[in-house]
This record gives C-alpha cells, structure tokens and sequence, in this order.
C-alpha cells in the first residue's frame, strides 16, 4: 500500500508540474474547459485541471508586419497596376481573435486586397502615383475599422510598391530621363551665372582696391611733398632768423648778393642783368680784399 500511494503522489506530481504554465509579458494563451471558452492567460503562473482544460491557441501581442503579395488592381482610367503593401497590426483581444474569424491573417489580407482595389478604382493614374499617402490613410482607417470584431488593431498601412505597365513605365523613364536633363542643364547654367556674377565681383573688387591703393599713394605722395615745403620754409624762416640774430649789415648782405651773382654767372644763360645795388659794390670788394690782405 505505502508503494501505491507513492506511485499515486508521484503521478499527480507529475500532472501538475506538466500543468503548470508561465505566460510572458508578450504572449497571451486562450483556455477552453470542457470544449468552452473558459479564460484568457496573461503574463504570469497559471496551473490547467488535468483532462479538463485545454490550451487552445498560444498568440504573440507584439506588433505583426506582413508583407502581402502584389495585387492587380485597375485605376478609374482603365490601367492595370501591380500594387503590394505592408500592413502592420497587433492582436489586442485574444478572444476575438481566436473566435472571431476563421485564419485571421487570410482574412487580413483579403480584407486588404479588396479595400485596395475599392481606394484605386476612385483614382486615376496619375493620381494613384503621387497619392500614397492618402492611399494609405485611407486603407488603414477601413482596416481598422473592419479588424475590430476580430481583435485586431490595425496600426499602419504602406503601399510598397506600384508598378504600372510596361508601355507606361517605359514612358515615365523617358519623361524623368528628360526632367534630369533639364534640371541638369538649369544647374549647369546656375554654376556658370554663379561662376560670372563671382569672377565680377572678383574684378570689381580688384578695381576698387587697385583705386583705392592709388588714392592712399597720392594722398601720401601729396603728404610728402606738403611736409617737403614746409620743412624747406621753416628752413629758410631759421635762416633768416639767424641772419636777423646775427645783426648782419648792408655789407654783408651785398657780399653775399656777389656770391649769388658768381652763382648765377657759372649757369647758361647769355645775359644777365645786374641789379644797380651791385654795380656799386666794388669798393666794398676792395675793401673786403684790404681786410683779408692785413
């Protein structure tokens, strides 16, 4: 009897450890008793009734991100597109998405395609390649709106990529082939008028500073020449200073007019006046003599 009972507690050990069941942060377990929904596992321990519970379906609360396949759909001006888009959603009520609807990601996708084709069908071509992001708007909102009652939450929609037909895509090339060459050719000639307005500037510029160094060099020039004179003139303003101190008399100063006169003679010139005061002054040049002579 002791060996059966140990038999029997080993068992039911058994059973409960393999019954006990660590939900994380992210996950969520969907529990039915008896063939009912019973509860909704979050994170932390939970231990099922042996034979009686049953874990269903084990689900991920992350955010998803599914990439559907690329689904032909028609613009309002009759051209067939080739358009794939990326739908990111989270599960946000377990329940529902387990009893909601039969393989929820099928019916995502196929939710997804037919909203497409509705939003593509109101727009023409032109319009289905340069509205993506009103496409998207509007196909996230009309997803939201229809995953609710399968406990889905439709976060972001993106149209990754429209491909249009050959003919038309062939033509696009040519038309973005023509409007790079254009905005080529615009920059090219913004770099040349760029390239003139500076190399101008550059001599404009040279011109003023050559004008300017000319003014500073004349100025200058003027300068020394001004300061030129007036040391001349304070020169001979001290000179006659030192004549006037030196009380120098008539007899001198007719000497040095005969010096003036020697100067004056030694030039070129072929005639000369001779002032009447000079005239007079042989006697004081022989009085002069005399003086030196003694």
């Amino acid at each position: 009897m002791i060996y059966i009972f140990i038999a029997i507690f080993i068992i039911i050990l058994i059973m409960i450890i393999v019954n006990i069941r660590v939900v994380s942060q992210s996950q969520a377990f969907i529990i039915e008793r008896l063939g009912g929904y019973h509860s909704t596992w979050n994170v932390g321990i939970h231990v099922k009734m042996p034979f009686i519970d049953k874990i269903i379906n084990k689900m991920s609360l992350k955010e998803k991100v599914f990439d559907f396949p690329p689904q032909p759909v028609i613009t309002k001006d009759n051209v067939t597109m080739m358009i794939d888009t990326v739908v990111y959603f989270q599960i946000t009520d377990p329940k529902l998405y387990t009893y909601g609807v039969e393989k929820p990601i099928n019916a995502l996708e196929n939710l997804s395609a037919t909203t497409l084709r509705n939003i593509i069908g109101e727009l023409e071509l032109d319009e289905s390649l340069t509205s993506r992001d009103v496409i998207n708007t509007k196909m996230r909102s009309i997803l939201d709106e229809a995953t609710d009652p399968w406990g889905i939450k439709v976060n972001r929609v993106e149209v990754k990529n429209i491909e249009p037909p050959q003919a038309i895509r062939e033509a696009m090339e040519k038309q973005m082939k023509a409007e790079r060459e254009r905005r080529e050719q615009i920059l090219i000639a913004e770099g040349h008028k760029q390239s003139a307005i500076l190399e101008a500037e550059g001599k404009k510029q040279a011109l003023i500073l050559e004008a300017e160094a000319e003014k500073e060099a004349a100025i200058q020039k003027a300068k020394g020449e001004a300061q030129a004179i007036l040391e001349v003139q304070q020169a001979k303003a001290e000179g006659l200073k030192m004549i006037k101190e030196a009380g120098m008399d008539d007899k001198v100063i007719k000497l040095r007019s005969l010096e003036a006169f020697e100067v004056a003679a030694n030039g070129q010139a072929t005639k000369i006046i001779i002032p009447s005061e000079i005239q007079n002054m042989a006697g004081v040049v022989e009085s002069i003599t005399q003086v030196i002579k003694k």
